[in-house]
């Protein structure tokens, strides 16, 4: 994961906000407390060698949830952003994609050199990640493409 940066107050952020509110109410409550906005986000650039810009909307803070990747959205705004191909193996996490708005493609495949497995994604579709499975994710349309994210974090 190369050039992840995080984002301050300021144009991109609010644009990227503002893109995204048009789809999904960016509040939550966690257990206990009170509703409120996002807890942060990221920008990642060539986000595991893909292409673009992908940006990572962290709905809990790290102490609200196992491991603050749970309940993320992803977003790539412009058409032809993606991650790359990566594996969550070292980790041990498995991830659950929910196609909240747009449409792309989801590829996987087994191990650094196996067959690509492609499925052209639009709303409500879901993927499910193994943890030692490859994939990625590219944005086909020309709206952006915002998926909600649930990792699970298997020590």
């Amino acid at each position: 994961m190369s050039g992840t940066v995080l984002l301050s107050e300021g144009e991109e952020f609010d644009h990227v906000i503002q893109e995204v509110s048009k789809y999904i109410n960016l509040y939550v409550m966690a257990f206990g407390k009170e509703e409120r906005a996002i807890a942060r986000l990221e920008k990642r650039e060539n986000m595991y060698g893909g292409n673009g810009t992908v940006y990572m909307i962290q709905m809990f803070d790290q102490e609200e949830l196992a491991n603050n990747r749970l309940a993320a959205y992803m977003v790539l705004l412009n058409k032809g952003d993606e991650s790359g191909f990566h594996t969550h193996n070292l980790r041990n996490e498995e991830e659950l994609y929910v196609v909240v708005h747009g449409t792309g493609e989801y590829r996987e495949r087994t191990g650094t050199e196996g067959t690509i497995r492609k499925k052209t994604l639009q709303k409500g579709d879901i993927t499910a990640i193994s943890s030692i499975g490859y994939h990625s994710v590219e944005n086909t349309g020309e709206a952006p493409l915002i998926m909600f994210v649930i990792t699970t974090n298997n020590p």
